[in-house]
């Protein structure tokens, strides 16, 4: 059963929202109460706000060639790590330790935003993205989300966007 989304305009709260806040960006900011058995966290924020997945984008963070870089990607989909790395230049990429994406971006797991991080990281947006008007990322916390129009994301995290996912 579908949880109920409430919408709100928000103009603080996580470093995700302070930052689209300082940026002068428009956003919506859509919250849910995060089931913590649920099996996926961008699964669950889709059907929580009654979006369509392939409009909601997880944050992930890989290591390509020693360097960790963030990976935008559709939350019905996966990541291609092999193009990932391509996108930015490597030749090799593989997932990150949990713990160190967590120390470095300042977010927990399931609630890394790409937006706000402490430590600002490559970023790399699925080339899908530009196919809708707005997606929606992890607002920095589990049952947060964000929606933004992905040029404004693509130019607040200075990403590129590339064809990083698959089915």
């Amino acid at each position: 059963m579908a949880k109920k989304a409430k919408k709100q305009q928000q103009s603080g709260g996580t470093p995700a929202t302070v930052a689209l806040t300082a940026a002068g960006v428009g956003y919506t900011v859509h919250s849910y109460d995060h089931d913590p058995s649920h099996p996926s966290y961008g699964e669950e924020a889709a059907e929580a706000m009654g979006v369509s997945p392939d409009r909601v984008f997880k944050t992930l963070v890989a290591d390509v060639d020693g360097a960790l870089t963030v990976a935008v990607v559709p939350v019905a989909g996966q990541l291609d790590l092999k193009a990932l790395a391509s996108a930015v230049g490597g030749k090799r990429a593989a997932m990150a330790d949990p713990a160190l994406a967590e120390r470095t971006t300042g977010y927990v797991r399931g609630g890394i935003s790409p937006l706000g991080q402490r430590k600002r990281l490559p970023t790399v947006i699925d080339a899908s993205a530009s196919a809708h008007e707005t997606i929606c990322v992890s607002a920095g916390r589990r049952g947060l989300e964000v929606e933004l129009s992905p040029d404004d994301l693509a130019n607040l995290t200075d990403a590129v966007l590339a064809p990083i996912g698959r089915a």
